[in-house]
């Protein structure tokens, strides 16, 4: 394994532990912010790394430092997926277990694969949509529906990985000469801008309580953004292929931060179907990479 690609990995997997570490601090506070209040501060830190990231971009300085995007529109429409996202996903953090809500987000991907069909006309074959269905049917066991321990708050985590999952996809619809961080720098803007938009419009946005919330808030943002800069530098040092197994290492580390922090243990809730969340994503990214090793011979 070459070098680039093992750093690459382990900035990957330092980004899953960082956002794990960040819903954390997001359920700590949840009892006394608001999930728009929350996101409106982890948006407005998150603009730090996002310039960083800017301007540590050798295309970006290449091109001439551009800051304007043709595509203006699509990049702030992204940032409004992804305040909603946010919303629901630090909403879900307050009420479900830890890992249940962080487990369902891994839906990501199969809505990615889902999505691809429609937005970006991608042709899937009957692996990748068994691998969807596989996936898909695993949410649905992590969900319960139908037990006496469903809540409809599980379809809000299941909401942000869809949202998670447009933003993802979309960002493939924007030019390709257009560095990544600058559009990350778009999204992040419009999130912060919707995200207090949102708090203002639900009247949920007290003063900071105290200076452990302040520290709290500070953290919450400085972790996520380094994990969103981890993640934005792995991602551009090696092939999203490389990387992507590594993210589910995020839902038994989600468990056992759960576990160690809140005393929560929602084994019947995620087994058998993480295996299912797990093993759907992992099939697709199979099959992506060998689509991408027979179009490379051909």
């Amino acid at each position: 394994m070459k070098a680039s690609v093992g750093l690459a990995i382990t900035l990957a997997l330092t980004a899953v532990i960082l956002f794990d570490v960040m819903g954390l601090i997001i359920k700590h506070l949840s009892p006394r912010y608001g999930a728009a209040e929350l996101s409106a501060y982890r948006n407005f830190f998150g603009i730090f790394p996002s310039v960083l990231a800017l301007w540590s971009s050798r295309q970006w300085h290449a091109s001439g430092r551009p800051l304007r995007l043709r595509q203006w529109k699509l990049g702030l429409m992204r940032g409004l997926y992804v305040t909603v996202a946010q919303f629901l996903f630090y909403y879900s953090l307050g009420v479900l277990p830890f890992a249940t809500a962080s487990t369902i987000t891994y839906a990501n991907a199969i809505f990615v694969t889902a999505l691809a069909v429609p937005l970006l006309s991608e042709r899937v074959g009957w692996i990748r949509w068994a691998a969807v269905l596989m996936g898909f049917g695993g949410v649905i066991m992590v969900m319960q529906p139908g037990s006496d321990s469903f809540t409809y708050v599980a379809i809000a985590p299941l909401g942000a990985a869809f949202l998670y999952a447009l933003a993802g996809v979309t960002a493939r619809l924007m030019d390709t000469d257009v560095p990544s961080p600058l559009i990350n720098l778009y999204s992040t803007i419009a999130a912060l801008i919707g995200s207090l938009c949102l708090a203002l419009a639900i009247g949920n946005f007290p003063p900071i309580a105290s200076l452990s919330d302040l520290f709290w808030i500070f953290a919450m943002g400085a972790v996520g953004g380094t994990a969103v800069l981890c993640m934005v530098v792995s991602y551009r040092m090696t092939e999203q292929s490389n990387l992507a197994p590594f993210s589910y290492f995020g839902i038994p580390i989600a468990f056992v931060l759960g576990w160690i922090f809140f005393d929560e243990t929602p084994y019947n809730a995620l087994f058998p179907g993480v295996f299912l969340i797990i093993g759907g994503g992992l099939l697709v990214i199979w099959r992506e990479r060998r689509l991408r090793a027979a179009s490379a011979l051909a």
